[in-house]
Order: C-alpha cells, then sequence, then structure tokens
C-alpha cells in the first residue's frame, strides 16, 4: 500500500472527513485532498512528519512496508494446537484486509489507553478529594 492510500485510509479509520484533516494541518481542504489524490508530486518530510503525528503515529509507519509481510498465527486442528507462519505478497486482497485491521485493533488499542489514562486521573482526583 503507497503512503497516499494508507494516509487515507488512517484518516478514514479514525473517522475524519478531509475538511477535519486539512484543518489539524493547517492545510486547506483543497491541499490535503491533493495529497491524498496523489496530484501534489512530493509530500516534504516536515509535511508527513506533521501527518504522521497528528494520526500520532511514526513517520516510518506511514513509509514502511517491503514486498512480503509474515504473520505468526496460531490455529487449533482438531486434537493439536499448531503454530505457523503465513506469507502473504503485499498486492494480496487479504494483505489489504488484515493491514485495514490491524489498523483499525492499533487505534482502539490507543483509544482504551487515553481512557485507561483519563480513569486514572480521575481516581486520583477523587482520592485527593477524600484526603
Amino acid at each position: 500500500m503507497e503512503v497516499l492510500e494508507k494516509i487515507k485510509k488512517v484518516r478514514q479509520l479514525k473517522g475524519w472527513t478531509q475538511e477535519k484533516m486539512a484543518e489539524k494541518l493547517g492545510m486547506s481542504v483543497n491541499g490535503y485532498g491533493n495529497i491524498e489524490r496523489g496530484k501534489t508530486a512530493y509530500i516534504p518530510p516536515p509535511r508527513l512528519k506533521q501527518i504522521a503525528e497528528v494520526f500520532e503515529m511514526e513517520s516510518s509507519e506511514l513509509l514502511g512496508g517491503d514486498d512480503k509481510n509474515v504473520f505468526n498465527v496460531a490455529g487449533t486442528g482438531n486434537t493439536n494446537t499448531h503454530f505457523g507462519q503465513w506469507y502473504i505478497n503485499s498486492d494480496s486482497t487479504e494483505l489489504i484486509e488484515l493491514k485495514h485491521e490491524l489498523e483499525k485493533c492499533r487505534l482502539l488499542l490507543e483509544q482504551q489507553r487515553q481512557e485507561n489514562a483519563y480513569l486514572k486521573k480521575i481516581i486520583s482526583l477523587m482520592e485527593q478529594g477524600k484526603g
């Protein structure tokens, strides 16, 4: 998946419109839309870093990827549990779907971390009020 596709997918997974993303980046909607549509020939590294920061991820995650990815999987047979590796070509529809699911899991995990931090803060404030 190309960087532009990743940017668009992450934005969509976060439920943001192009307008919201443009606002977060301090750009015009048209300017941001040009990035996603590939009309911007080159995304300068500082802009790419800014996009990654808005997504709360590393630039390398947007740029990363190679021709093959390895997934460690655990499956169950009739009587035995087995572990193995699947090799899936990067142009595979399965891989694209797995990447989307993985990104959803990452976003949900981050949301859970934020909620835990808020709850810890609330508990701390409540404990301070008791003393």
